[in-house]
């Protein structure tokens, strides 16, 4: 053989194994290999002005938008002041049940009920759409008297709402 071997050298090149490069390398530099990295994948000064200011603009839109909901649901609502509960109901016959409720709504504000009659299988077999007058009190006794299509075992109120 000509005294080539594993791991030596050549008389006209390096092999790799042979070069001195690891981290920390003076032949290496690592600022031009990752400025073009950077380059290469997008990551410059401009794109990370842009990305901040992408999620700023998201974060005001988050506040608006929650800030809207809670004007909407919370301080919008007009029938705030408006309750009902049932009182009781009386099963008049095979195809007549009354029911007794007590209403309240802010004075001088009238207000429109559905109330409904329910069978021993809660299925619904009466439903009466009432309006409750505006008055100068805040509660109203009410007594509705709904037709049934077959006998009821109870009666109530299922909404209330202000027209």
């Amino acid at each position: 053989m000509s005294g080539v071997g594993r791991g030596q050298r050549t008389a006209s090149r390096e092999l790799p194994w042979d070069q001195d490069i690891h981290p920390g390398s003076p032949e290496l530099s690592e600022q031009p290999q990752t400025a073009t990295l950077d380059e290469r994948y997008g990551r410059t000064p401009a794109r990370k002005r842009r990305s901040r200011l992408f999620a700023i603009v998201a974060a005001i839109a988050v506040v608006v938008v929650f800030g809207a909901w809670v004007i909407w649901a919370g301080l919008d609502q007009s029938d705030r002041g408006l309750d009902q509960d049932v009182i009781g109901y009386e099963v008049l016959s095979e195809h007549s049940t009354v029911v007794h409720s007590q209403v309240s709504v802010d004075p001088g504000v009238e207000a429109k009920c559905a109330v409904q009659v329910l069978d021993k299988s809660y299925s619904i077999v009466g439903w009466k759409e009432i309006t409750v007058p505006a008055s100068e009190q805040r509660s109203r006794s009410i007594s509705t008297q709904v037709t049934t299509t077959t006998r009821g075992v109870t009666g109530l109120i299922h909404d209330c709402w202000i027209p």
